[in-house]
């Protein structure tokens, strides 16, 4: 499996890695594919407390012979110092392991000083109860002020969403994180379905061909159309096995310099799933989390009925 430095580290992570929003806490079907996905090379698995599947991705994780890289991610309603502790146990207790590769700040909370999220993120890496700190769907400016947050670690990654039909991240946030060593995870890669359900002609067309040309499909070209920029990972999300095998089969291979540049220039301008004013409210306002933590309590008590 190609791969993809992580941050300033020596470490590298698999340029297609598993997502597994919405896969439910109770699916054989998908430990499956997270076991197969992981023998194929993509052996970064992410999660989050707020899927409420963490314990089954334990379960996949104890079924892998190989070794894994987990990603998780902490609320934003836990991002006081002694939640982010509490928080980073359970997930820990729920994946069935010691240490998570990956701890991410899945959105901003801007009603928590930064400082204090960022003080338990170093207390956890010198717990050794995590090795990286990340941070998910973080502006520049919000990337800025959560390092300089930060005492003696660096941000390794930041977890945004990114398409062929979502690209807002190219106006500057893809060249920040270059520039500043930042791996971008790629999340709703294939947008959501989009793949197979077209918001823009022109950019399927130009997919359709460039799969014909190189005998792939056109989600294996949307996928290597993001992994093609440099420090870029996706991790799209398959539980049928038939797409787990397409997804690991979308790297290995390059296209053209030419052919990625006629990919943007087809368009792909849509907006990411929340932006705009609902951002701001996402960020800024504390019922946020408070809605984020009832809807988290609620799959979680869904799971257990079952």
């Amino acid at each position: 499996m190609q791969t993809v430095a992580l941050g300033r580290t020596r470490e590298r992570i698999p340029a297609i890695g598993m997502g597994t929003w919405k896969m439910p806490n109770d699916s054989n079907g998908c430990i499956n594919a997270l076991r197969e996905g992981a023998a194929m090379g993509m052996s970064l698995i992410d999660t989050a407390e707020m899927y409420a599947n963490e314990e089954m991705v334990g379960r996949a994780l104890r079924s892998i012979d190989s070794q894994v890289f987990v990603a998780t991610k902490v609320s934003p309603h836990h991002f006081r110092e002694k939640d982010v502790l509490s928080a980073c146990d359970a997930s820990l207790k729920r994946l069935g392991i010691e240490t998570i590769d990956l701890y991410q700040l899945h959105w901003p909370n801007h009603s928590v000083p930064i400082k204090e999220t960022m003080r338990a993120m170093e207390t956890l890496v010198k717990e050794g109860k995590i090795r990286h700190i990340g941070v998910s769907n973080f502006s520049i400016e919000e990337m800025v002020d959560a390092q300089a947050a930060l005492k003696r670690e660096e941000i390794v990654s930041n977890q945004v969403e990114y398409s062929v039909f979502v690209r807002a991240i190219e106006r500057d946030m893809l060249e920040f994180c270059q520039k500043e060593h930042v791996t971008v995870i790629a999340y709703s890669p294939l947008a959501r379905g989009a793949i197979s359900r077209p918001k823009s002609h022109a950019v399927q067309s130009v997919l359709e061909e460039l799969a014909a040309k190189h005998s792939k499909t056109p989600a294996q070209v949307a996928l290597n159309y993001l992994i093609s920029h440099k420090g870029v990972a996706a991790i799209p999300k398959a539980s049928a096995m038939q797409h787990v095998k397409e997804n690991s089969e979308a790297a290995g291979w390059r296209l053209s310099r030419h052919e990625v540049e006629r990919l943007a220039a087809a368009g792909g301008t849509g907006r990411p799933m929340v932006s705009g004013p609902t951002a701001w409210l996402a960020k800024n306002m504390s019922v946020w989390s408070s809605l984020m933590e009832k809807m988290e309590r609620g799959r979680r008590a869904k799971a257990g009925r079952r």
